[in-house]
């Protein structure tokens, strides 16, 4: 672990407050008129998942956690649990579905993701900006139909159903930011 200042925080950083691990979810630098800078910071807490705000002074230290990150195949889903395994060591983790949170519509059985790990349990995953998937259902689209913009429901192999464009068909595999949960491009058709 290392002392970093409030000037350093970033979305996403892990910190030690009051003696537990916590995520920085959001922050902003505050500088009135009057009296001094301060952090206004909403905290995620890494064991009981719950969000907390709290108001740092500008310049305060603390102690940035020391998270390792490993590359992890997804393998199944059992309950409320996905269970990951390291594919040098063969180690399996858990990571919890309040942990994934919306991700967890966006899983892809045997797809590598980023698993952060500290003190041997699984705390966060890095999903990449955009997730591959085939379409599995969707109308065709109406011959003539050329409104510009106009989107379909189509249902992917994950089972979530997103919006997508008229000329995507049962087959093509599209590109889907899963942070929003929005259609980005067709890959291949």
């Amino acid at each position: 672990m290392s002392r970093i200042t409030t000037a350093e925080f970033h979305k996403g950083m892990f910190i030690k407050f009051k003696d537990e691990p916590y995520q920085i979810v959001e922050f902003q630098h505050v500088n009135p008129g009057k009296g001094s800078a301060f952090v206004r910071t909403k905290l995620k807490g890494v064991k009981n998942d719950k969000a907390q705000e709290f108001t740092f002074k500008s310049g305060e230290g603390v102690e940035e956690l020391s998270i390792n990150t490993r590359e992890m195949q997804y393998l199944y889903k059992e309950g409320d649990l996905y269970h990951f395994m390291d594919n040098f060591n063969y180690e399996q983790l858990s990571v919890s579905k309040g942990l994934l949170g919306v991700y967890t519509q966006f899983l892809k059985e045997n797809d590598i993701y980023q698993i952060m790990v500290y003190e041997d349990a699984a705390i966060g995953i890095r999903f990449p900006k955009k997730v591959r998937l085939k379409v599995m259902e969707t109308e065709d689209a109406v011959k003539g139909s050329t409104i510009s913009g106009a989107m379909k429901p189509a249902k992917l192999e994950t089972g979530v159903s997103i919006q997508v464009p008229l000329f995507i068909k049962v087959g093509d595999v599209v590109g889907v930011d899963p942070e929003i949960g929005e259609y980005v491009d067709r890959v291949s058709g």
